[in-house]
């Protein structure tokens, strides 16, 4: 059954979502971080969950992008908001399943990015995320100890196929391990169940490369009072620092000097 979603942004801290709720549940995770209030461009990032634009890369410099710190405003219909070398565009609206969220990135052509729809989810130790199965996957290291013993001296990661990338699972989130690892999946859907719950993320952008990203933290990041966050996160690109892309691992900006995408989130699950 689908059912409406209700969406909440705050424009002055970073265009950042901080609700997404449909039937009475709450979807993003947040946590108090009252620093986030004084940001600005160029400060360590403060992560007060919900969901995060990260552009133009997640990880790298500038950590989780350039737009989380700066003030958004309204124009038209849509959120703006400008940066040294870009500017984004937003424009969310409700539909009878769901809500759908239109980008517009306007910069030099060439100009190449990573961006990800940064949602750190609210769930339970039983969710499970759905993604089509033998989808090629991306797994990093920064944070994964317990892959030490396969890692290749020197690899910025491991490929292998969903759900079990260099060997592990990573299709259930599972309680507290003192575990995290990020993921990168050659995916343009997806589909999150919590018990009977439902939240699926489609992404669509002709000519750009698309994938779904994971964040599992289970308690293992970071090194000083670790905390549990679960993220699922639509992106355009293929790696999570902009530094470490190849050549068809970021989006590039063409000749019309725009690039355009839209992500659709229903309550039903559309993850074939």
């Amino acid at each position: 059954m689908t059912v409406p979603l209700d969406i909440v942004t705050d424009l002055a801290h970073g265009g950042r979502w901080t609700s997404l709720r449909s039937a009475g549940r709450e979807w993003l995770w947040r946590r108090e971080t009252p620093e986030r209030d004084n940001v600005s461009p160029g400060d360590a990032f403060v992560d007060a969950g919900g969901l995060e634009e990260c552009v133009p890369t997640v990880r790298g410099d500038p950590d989780h992008g350039d737009a989380w710190a700066r003030s958004w405003t309204r124009e038209g219909e849509a959120d703006v908001v400008h940066c040294d070398r870009f500017t984004l565009a937003r424009t969310v609206r409700g539909t009878t399943e769901g809500a759908e969220a239109d980008y517009v990135l306007a910069a030099d052509p060439g100009f190449r990015f990573v961006w990800a729809a940064h949602a750190l989810l609210d769930l339970s130790d039983r969710a499970s995320v759905h993604i089509q199965d033998g989808a090629r996957a991306r797994l990093f290291p920064e944070a994964a100890p317990l892959l030490d013993r396969v890692w290749p001296e020197g690899a910025a990661w491991v490929e292998g196929d969903w759900p079990a990338p260099g060997g592990l699972r990573l299709d259930r989130f599972g309680p507290d391990d003192g575990t995290a690892v990020g993921a990168v999946v050659d995916a343009s859907r997806c589909c999150v169940h919590d018990r009977e719950d439902r939240l699926s993320f489609a992404l669509e952008a002709d000519g750009q490369p698309v994938s779904i990203a994971l964040w599992r933290n289970l308690g293992g990041f970071p090194d000083q009072h670790p905390y549990r966050s679960t993220g699922v996160e639509p992106m355009l690109g293929r790696v999570f620092d902009l530094a470490e892309a190849g050549p068809d691992d970021a989006a590039r900006v063409p000749a019309t000097g725009e690039v355009r995408w839209r992500l659709t989130l229903t309550t039903n699950c559309r993850c074939a």
